[in-house]
């Protein structure tokens, strides 16, 4: 198996692997579309699977997963791609600015960010997801706090 694909198994599954409260997905729907997305202490990666994709793996560092997602007509999902951006905000509502990296492995592509946080913070994130051609803004907020392991 490849890196990515490591990757983005790790990222998909953590809800399964973790408690719900660090890692656990969710989502968004706008019609046909759908923003997944979940977050997780970088440290949830193997030091290989960081490496292979350029990905500090560090205690205070976090990681932002995101995949838009294309309901087809027989309620498939499958990835599209497109543009994500966004930024996290601290308690006291400091800005981090996210840089999101595309990440592609045949078909599927997702977006991840790393940004830095304090254990235990409330971080809430505030991004915005377009799929390729299509001219509207996906808009989602969450809120999240991470505890190292």
């Amino acid at each position: 198996m490849k890196p990515v694909n490591l990757l983005i198994l790790l990222c998909l599954t953590l809800a399964g692997l973790a408690s719900p409260a660090l890692a656990e997905e969710k989502h968004v729907r706008f019609g046909n579309y759908e923003v997944h997305y979940n977050v997780f202490p970088s440290t949830f990666l193997t030091p290989e699977v960081a490496a292979a994709n350029d990905l500090n793996r560090s205690r205070g560092i976090g990681i932002v997963n995101i995949a838009i997602m294309d309901r087809g007509d027989d309620g498939s999902l499958t990835t599209v791609p497109g543009q994500v951006e966004g930024r996290a905000l601290n308690e006291i509502q400091q800005p981090t600015f996210l840089a999101f990296r595309r990440i592609q492995e045949g078909d599927a592509v997702y977006f991840i960010a790393e940004y830095q946080y304090s254990e235990g913070e409330l971080m809430t994130f505030q991004i915005t997801a377009r799929p390729s051609g299509h001219d509207q803004d996906l808009p989602i907020r969450f809120s999240q706090a991470l505890f190292n392991d």
